[in-house]
């Protein structure tokens, strides 16, 4: 292990759902990408405008997609950006130019890469290779890829802030999972954290880049003066927490069971991520605003949508936490409350709860 800042300690790997099960990500991520197809003109614009191909000397371009997980959405992500990039070809009079793509899909060594990969589209234009490894570190060799692509992946953190777990520290986070209406010393563990890995993520993928190389990340945001609790992602939290607490209650868990969980997730703002950024200094910021990711949606998203949108997303964790035996339970519970709560998920606040950032390589 290096000690210059692009390699985080004692990482934790939390892969969603594989397989195609009734349960997976494969069958259950359509919110992130109805997300994703609410930034699709975005994506298609950064690349129109501010991605300089002239100063790529080589037909040959290497794209990467960072926390792929099982797809489909990362099959569609990358077609559409190579599309967006041959049209920006076009737009420069280089038609004449024959392009070869390398995509590289990168997840944490347990995701299922089995699943991925046989379901890989027939029709690709592109060469498809796998790299299994947290992107809280380096990945590729310097100046290699041309453009990366990150959605909905951030959030999750390296691994759990040391003082939630800790009854001597003031962040102590007893009786919640998460740092949603949890006090401020627990918001500030989380925010730390966060902050360490990103600027370790930001310094990897700055080494990563080729000169002029661009990246483009959607992360799950929390809006200027909207508190965690009045979003949807903040809701079924509190919805998850509350139903383990019940289940405490009842005898089927322990309180210190409870008490030692803790979601490794964190919501950051426009301002925070903008900051993080600068502070960088070798990448370039293009464009980073804040959208609704539910701006493709028709019509509100049914309760039993967010609840097994969240289960194929948080089984693993939950699995190697509290065992196996209690997760159906677990679901169902919050399925319940997400119904008997509905009001609150409908009425929720979901304008700028996506952060849309575009960085560039700087020369």
């Amino acid at each position: 292990m290096n000690n210059n800042n692009t390699t985080a300690t004692m990482q934790q790997s939390f892969p969603m759902n594989g397989g195609d099960g009734p349960h997976s990500y494969l069958n259950n991520s359509h919110l992130q990408r109805q997300a994703n197809n609410a930034s699709r003109t975005m994506i298609e614009e950064a690349i129109a405008k501010k991605l300089d191909v002239r100063c790529f000397p080589s037909n040959s371009l290497c794209l990467a997609d960072l926390g792929c997980s099982v797809g489909p959405n990362t099959f569609v992500a990358m077609q559409h950006i190579i599309d967006a990039i041959e049209n920006k070809y076009l737009a420069q009079g280089l038609k004449s130019q024959v392009l070869e793509f390398q995509v590289f899909f990168n997840d944490h060594a347990a995701n299922d890469f089995n699943t991925l990969f046989a379901s890989l589209p027939d029709e690709r234009r592109y060469l498809a290779a796998g790299v299994p490894g947290s992107f809280h570190g380096r990945l590729f060799p310097e100046s290699s890829i041309h453009f990366m692509f990150s959605s909905h992946a951030l959030h999750w953190l390296s691994k759990v802030p040391a003082e939630l777990l800790d009854k001597n520290s003031p962040a102590w986070n007893r009786g919640r999972i998460h740092c949603t209406s949890a006090p401020d010393e627990v918001s500030h563990a989380y925010a730390a954290q966060f902050e360490k890995d990103i600027e370790i993520f930001l310094s990897a993928r700055a080494k990563e880049l080729v000169v002029g190389g661009m990246i483009v990340l959607l992360i799950s945001a929390l809006p200027t003066g909207i508190p965690a609790s009045r979003t949807p992602i903040g809701i079924l939290f509190d919805l998850l927490g509350s139903s383990l607490m019940d289940m405490v209650k009842e005898g089927l868990l322990s309180e210190d069971q409870v008490d030692s969980f803790n979601m490794p997730v964190y919501i950051t703002s426009l301002e925070q991520m903008k900051s993080l950024v600068e502070r960088n200094g070798n990448l370039s910021m293009e464009r980073i605003e804040l959208m609704d990711p539910t701006s493709k949606h028709v019509g509100p998203v049914p309760a039993k949508d967010y609840a097994m949108n969240f289960r194929a997303g948080m089984e693993g964790i939950f699995s190697q936490h509290f065992g196996r035996r209690i997760v159906d339970e677990v679901f169902d519970r919050l399925y319940k409350k997400t119904v008997e709560f509905f009001h609150l998920l409908k009425s929720s606040h979901k304008e700028g709860t996506q952060l849309f950032v575009v960085l560039r390589r700087k020369n």
